[in-house]
């Protein structure tokens, strides 16, 4: 049996991670959770799941879960605090971590988790984007092992022989996208997109952040980075086809001229099956995929006019060191700002290429210098939401 953590439970990756453990109760079993401030679903959870630790966010949300779990009859321990969720990441009750906190908040817990060896689902992509090289030396280093949630990554890995591209004829990954709410709205009245706008996503339920991210295209350039460091492949191999319905996930381009792709219908407890599984398959609790109901496929190239956050990110990529750093920090930034309605949704790109053309580029020697960079860029994106030239309204 798997003992799982699962970081971020109360997110939308940890309900559906939840969904799919709760219907292999002989299989895992769950033996940490950590969210943020969300305590009352904490405790919800707890109650279900039954873990030996909980983590949160502040010493007041401890002492209310605390509270809660005492008076229920529960002897889950509480605990709160960045230190905290390294140490529950690292712990010797689990074997495997899930990593779904969103943000570079993630990124400490889920370095503790490779530096101590686990088996770990990767649902927090800026751990690769803003610390590639140091995440997978670290992960090489310990003998953990490395399995993507993301339904684009997670596909590649499928259509991969043992996941991996090296030395297996592989020519190019196709990460595939929907093109988000805006794939097709006119350009000049982009400037006008609210926040409920950007986060009403055609196909994909997801958080808020995540949701604009997949409005910019930000995500995808994201996931572009994070297949970079999973298999090995530049920048000059990776490619982005949009694909409207969101059926294909993501495809393998073969030397010998064969395409393999990863098909099922868009529901993030696909993936988490398969990594939480892995070799083995499981029912994920996902309707079958009916392709005549689908009845047609479509693909686009990805206009980077439309979309200049995938063009930034393809050029922090390129730039290498700390430029993913400094794009992922700015981007943060920026969409905090737009969903708080201080900054116009195209201004959300203005934000990130303003940070990246004025933040120093430096190699990461280690986390201190990850930290460091990533700390210029949220004071230089700051400084242009400062300036007011780029505010809403």
């Amino acid at each position: 049996m798997r003992r799982i953590t699962l970081l971020g439970s109360t997110g939308s990756i940890g309900d559906s991670t939840l969904d799919v453990i709760g219907r292999h109760p002989e299989r895992f079993s769950v033996y940490a959770l950590a969210a943020h401030r969300n305590w009352r679903k904490l405790a919800e959870q707890c109650e279900r799941f039954r873990p030996q630790l909980a983590v949160v966010g502040s010493p007041d949300a401890a002492e209310a879960l605390r509270a809660h779990l005492r008076a229920a009859g529960l002897p889950t321990e509480v605990s709160w605090g960045p230190a905290a969720l390294d140490e529950v990441a690292a712990a010797d009750g689990c074997d495997t971590v899930v990593a779904a906190i969103v943000g570079a908040a993630g990124l400490s817990s889920a370095l503790a988790a490779a530096r101590a060896g686990k088996r770990i689902l990767l649902a927090n992509k800026e751990a690769l984007v803003m610390s590639g090289a140091l995440f997978i030396a670290t992960v090489q280093r310990s003998g953990a092992v490395l399995l993507p949630l993301d339904s684009e990554h997670n596909a590649i890995f499928q259509c991969l022989p043992e996941g991996r591209a090296d030395g297996r004829g592989v020519e190019r990954l196709i990460l595939t996208a929907s093109g988000g709410p805006f794939r097709t709205r006119a350009l000049e009245t982009l400037a006008d997109v609210t926040p409920d706008e950007a986060c009403a996503h055609p196909n994909w339920s997801m958080g808020r952040k995540i949701s604009v991210d997949s409005a910019t295209m930000m995500n995808k350039g994201l996931e572009v980075i994070e297949a970079h460091w999973l298999f090995g492949l530049p920048r000059e191999r990776i490619d982005v086809l949009l694909h409207p319905q969101s059926v294909i996930h993501s495809m393998v381009s073969y030397s010998d001229g064969s395409v393999l792709a990863q098909l099922g219908n868009p529901d993030m407890r696909t993936p988490i099956a398969h990594a939480l599984a892995y070799p083995d398959r499981v029912g994920a609790g996902v309707a079958p995929l009916d392709l005549a109901a689908v009845a047609q496929l479509n693909f686009e190239r990805a206009d980077l006019a439309r979309f200049p956050c995938l063009r930034l990110a393809f050029e922090a990529l390129s730039a290498g060191g700390s430029a993913s750093t400094v794009l992922n920090a700015a981007n943060e930034v920026a969409v905090q700002a737009f969903l708080e309605g201080r900054l116009r949704f195209t201004a959300i790109a203005e934000v990130v290429e303003s940070t990246m053309a004025r933040a120093r580029i430096v190699e990461l020697a280690g986390l201190d210098d990850v930290l460091a960079s990533d700390h210029e860029a949220r004071r230089l994106a700051n400084e242009a939401l400062a300036a007011g030239a780029l505010q809403a309204g």
